[in-house]
């Protein structure tokens, strides 16, 4: 009764913050109170009002209009993250999976070469080789997070491959692709689901640290990493600066934390 209830207490939370942070990204998206890149020497550094709800900033730009757009580009980024990394992870472990052999030994191999890199590190070389935006920085982090992906679904089939409704689709004459994708995959939703979950969440702190290292989303973009970075340098004149943003991307994670550990117990009590 008590594990129910954490379980509950645990999605509850996490689809709350969860569900306010994508509406506030999904605004952010479409509109703004203020152009995000609007500047204004007579209003620098003017503490939360009426008319800027989370202030100014050195260039008198209004902070609550940056941290919309900041949040809908760190969706953006962490949402085209996860669909490449699955589609190409899910892709390489549902065929090594699912035949083994050489294939799965090549290909693991490769995944474990590539897994000993950290994410972050891995995404730093192709952000090096491919050069700076958000673009590259979706396809750099979509690469480095193919193997985590491709792990979990290897696994999933590999385990799959010998029940006993795989070996009844083969003596019906299902063909190899019919069996991995319309009967394995669907059966592999209840691991799938929470790690893309916390893939996603990977992909905000990733995003968020490279921005925030000068390595990620440049400028005319605006970016919750780059933004925390910036207010650093004025964490004395204008708190209001670093705590707005930093708090936005503090219940972003701790939402989306929250909803993939509500749904890895949800599986595990079932």
């Amino acid at each position: 009764m008590l594990l129910n209830e954490k379980k509950n207490h645990y999605l509850r939370t996490g689809l709350i913050l969860t569900g306010l942070m994508t509406a506030l990204a999904l605004v952010g998206c479409v509109w703004t109170p203020y152009s995000p890149t609007a500047m204004s020497g007579s209003e620098k550094f003017l503490a939360p009002c009426l008319r800027h709800l989370f202030g100014t900033d050195n260039f008198g730009r209004d902070i609550f209009s940056r941290v919309l757009a900041g949040a809908g580009t760190t969706f953006f980024i962490s949402a085209a993250t996860v669909c490449i990394g699955a589609a190409a992870g899910t892709l390489v472990g549902a065929f090594t999976g699912y035949f083994g052999g050489w294939l799965d030994e090549a290909l693991m191999r490769v995944n474990d070469a590539v897994t000993a890199f950290p994410s972050i590190l891995l995404a730093l070389v192709f952000i090096s080789l491919l050069g700076f935006g958000k673009y590259n920085v979706i396809l750099a982090l979509g690469v480095a997070f193919v193997p985590s992906y491709a792990r979990v679904i290897r696994s999933e089939f590999a385990r799959h491959r010998e029940m006993n409704y795989v070996k009844s689709a083969r003596l019906m004459g299902a063909g190899h692709l019919r069996i991995m994708f319309l009967h394995i995959l669907p059966n592999t939703r209840q691991v799938l689901l929470p790690t893309l979950v916390i893939g996603f969440n990977n992909a905000v702190l990733a995003e968020a640290s490279m921005s925030y290292l000068g390595i990620g989303v440049k400028p005319p973009d605006v970016s919750l990493g780059y933004m925390l970075s910036e207010s650093q340098s004025y964490m004395a004149r204008a708190p209001w600066y670093m705590l707005t943003v930093g708090g936005v991307i503090v219940l972003l994670i701790l939402g989306v934390s929250l909803l993939g550990e509500g749904l890895q117990q949800k599986e595990w009590g079932r």
